[in-house]
């Protein structure tokens, strides 16, 4: 009888070993289909089977399904977004070519797209900043001035906060559109920009599997203008009446897209005017939130999200109800990073359930505005809220990291002139506490 494989399409290096260990656990093989793996560390060190295929072309990943069903029993398949929306997308596509349980992958793309995105959850009446679409910098001027300041431009297309930002003046606005429009000439794309209304208000994200909400979560961003996230909590303190609120408009979300097939992520603002949709995802969350919901309420949704692609029942039943929260480091200035330390003594404070640093040193640091300016996170749990914000706080307090200036353009030229003096020193290192 052939072995029975999980093709992953693409991997993510936050939650694609979680997806790798769980297909084991449920008796898989996991097989990863990657335009270029070598950029997905997990796979070579847990001994993962990953093969080169281009991911952007369905017809190959068809053609290379179809040669692994001469050896394997494909029981299942799914992937990872990661920066490129598109790729769920062809997962979607994929699946339906291949007969097998998956996302419909018109409501995917509907969904990646902010703008189509917005129009169909207006037409539902769903509560939603103002918003315009624009395309051009003269657009994106009289779409701000409609709006009024402060207002959020984005791309239509994209994930993780990715070229996200918070305009406030005129100036800014101008800064950030000059710098989406070229991103968009270099990229050869539509150069379209959605201009949106600043929902003001604690945000709050939702995590769903098919059509049932399993919790809520509590984000806190770092400075503005960028959209970074600090931490999260599971579960968010709200009341019963918001709660209800919120999990409402998340099912009348669903209905409007026509989502409700595996998992969803719904971000929303609690505002004066109630709970305003800031973006739907339909996917799981590509941070920590799988982890914390499995830790504040006993629910594995990579696990759970598996059996649903290998056509078996789930198990969504919440089995206790703790805190878990996840504390992100962020450096606070671009430079080389020397060092950074304090992990282990970190790890091992109780209530810490993961460590992870995502760099080493002499790397360079280049602050974005987005996802990837994280360097590491921190998870804990415990059985109140305020505690485990304790235990993070007492965690990352251990943690330091050094980093070092860029040398500027006349200490490079200096230190590669031929001299026998001694080298200008390039700038004296910083800690910075994370």
């Amino acid at each position: 009888m052939a072995r029975r494989a999980l093709i992953l399409v693409e991997g993510h290096s936050r939650i694609g070993l979680l997806y790798v260990k769980a297909a084991r656990r449920l008796d898989l093989h996991p097989i990863t289909l990657s335009a270029s793996p070598d950029q997905y560390d997990y796979l070579a060190a847990d001994g993962s089977d990953a093969i080169r295929v281009d991911t952007g072309k369905l017809d190959a990943l068809i053609h290379e399904c179809s040669r692994l069903r001469a050896t394997y029993h494909i029981a299942g398949l799914t992937g990872f977004a990661g920066d490129d929306e598109s790729v769920y997308l062809t997962v979607g596509k994929l699946c339906q070519s291949l007969e097998l349980p998956g996302p419909n992958p018109l409501s995917i793309e509907r969904c990646c797209n902010k703008f189509t995105q917005r129009q169909l959850l207006a037409q539902a009446g769903i509560p939603i900043p103002a918003y315009r679409l624009a395309a051009n910098a003269a657009e994106i001027e009289s779409a701000a001035a409609d709006i009024g300041l402060p207002v959020v431009l984005k791309p239509v297309l994209g994930s993780g906060s990715i070229g996200v930002r918070l305009c406030r003046s005129v100036d800014e606005l101008t800064e950030h559109a000059t710098y989406l429009l070229a991103a968009n000439q270099l990229r050869q794309s539509s150069p379209r920009t959605l201009v949106e209304e600043f929902a003001e208000g604690p945000h709050y994200a939702v995590d769903i599997m098919g059509d049932e909400v399993i919790g809520i979560a509590a984000g806190k961003f770092g400075r503005p203008p960028h959209f970074v996230f600090r931490e999260y909590a599971h579960p968010a303190q709200l009341d019963d009446e918001d709660y209800k609120r919120i999990a409402d408009v998340s099912l009348s979300c669903l209905r409007a897209l026509d989502l409700g097939w595996g998992p969803t992520n719904i971000e929303f603002r609690l505002t004066k005017r109630g709970p305003v949709v800031v973006e739907v995802n339909p996917r799981l969350a590509g941070g920590p939130n799988p982890r914390l919901v499995q830790l504040a309420y006993g629910v594995d949704l990579v696990t759970e999200h598996i059996k649903q692609v290998i056509g078996e029942d789930w198990d969504l039943q919440k089995r206790h109800f703790h805190a878990a929260g996840a504390r992100f480091l962020v450096p606070d200035r671009d430079g080389t990073l020397d060092w950074i330390t304090g992990d282990r003594h970190a790890a091992a404070v109780p209530g810490v359930t993961e460590v992870e640093l995502y760099v080493k040193p002499n790397t360079q640091i280049n602050l974005q505005g987005d996802y990837h300016d994280r360097v590491g996170h921190v998870i804990a749990a415990s059985l109140s809220l305020s505690h485990t914000q304790e235990i993070l706080e007492r965690a990352v307090n251990m943690i330091n990291l050094s980093i070092s200036p860029f040398a500027t353009a006349g200490e490079v030229r200096q230190s590669a002139a031929p001299t026998l003096s001694t080298p200008a020193e390039v700038g004296t290192a910083q800690e910075v506490k994370s």
